[in-house]
């Protein structure tokens, strides 16, 4: 049981550092966006990179904070009904949702994603929504990166989730 649970602390500390990475692409959105809007209707002279910068830190940012939101439980949830429930019958709700829903959805995505990133640096693959044609392999590997890490963070709390459904304890508080 102590080695489960130095690796779901593993896995939350990866969740951890990619929110504090990701939250610097927050800081990117408003310095490129604020650059971008005064250039443009100040200056009269906008920018043939910042629609491209401001598309791939808006998707950094939501990859990269997505296992760092799916550990403190800040996704978007309906819960009109499951906030009613014990927090046992909340655990397998969760543990279904996990097996029908979130791990078929992230392994699609992750599975497509690697093929998606491996082909972008293969062909040299660029970006070709502005003029700029910034390269496409760093972006793609930052959303298959994000991917995995929400894929871990699920099967983190997955683990949590069975083992509270099961035992009714949770299992980061080692026993007395």
């Amino acid at each position: 049981m102590a080695i489960i649970r130095m690796v779901l602390k593993f896995i939350d500390s990866l969740s951890e550092a990619s929110g504090r990475v990701g939250k610097w692409f927050a800081v990117a959105l408003v310095v490129v966006g604020t650059f971008e809007t005064i250039s443009r209707h100040l200056f009269g002279a906008p920018t043939i990179w910042a629609y491209d910068v401001l598309s791939m830190a808006g998707g950094s940012l939501y990859l990269l904070g997505a296992s760092f939101d799916y550990k403190h439980n800040a996704h978007t949830r309906v819960d009109l009904i499951y906030g009613r429930f014990s927090p046992r019958v909340q655990a397998m709700i969760d543990i279904v949702a996990s097996l029908v829903l979130f791990f078929p959805l992230i392994g699609m995505l992750l599975w497509y994603s690697t093929k998606w990133t491996i082909k972008a640096w293969k062909i040299n693959e660029v970006m070709f929504s502005s003029f700029w044609y910034p390269p496409a392999g760093p972006y793609r590997t930052l959303f298959t990166v994000g991917l995995l890490l929400l894929l871990l963070q699920g099967i983190a709390q997955f683990v949590r989730d069975l083992h509270f459904a099961i035992r009714g304890t949770s299992i980061d508080q080692p026993k007395p």
